[in-house]
């Protein structure tokens, strides 16, 4: 994850050179929707590590009202 992230800082820092250099502005927005993508990309893994390890946790500890509740959570950050 921390050299997904990096890259995805080196893409950050390479956008702000796009802007400041007056690139095209198609060649930013391109470049902007590879950052989301890659972002994207991290959250997903984030939350399939959260679902497959965190909570599997704690439904084996009795917790499954706090299981389900994040469940729930996830689902609504990710539909924003």
């Amino acid at each position: 994850m921390v050299r997904r992230l990096k890259i995805i800082e080196g893409q950050v820092r390479g956008l702000q050179e796009m802007l400041e250099n007056d690139t095209y502005c198609i060649d930013v927005i391109t470049q902007t929707s590879a950052v989301k993508s890659a972002l994207s990309g991290v959250e997903d893994a984030l939350m399939e590590n959260h679902l497959g390890s965190c909570l599997v946790h704690q439904i084996k500890n009795g917790k499954e009202k706090e299981a389900t509740g994040e469940i729930l959570k996830v689902y609504r950050l990710k539909r924003k």
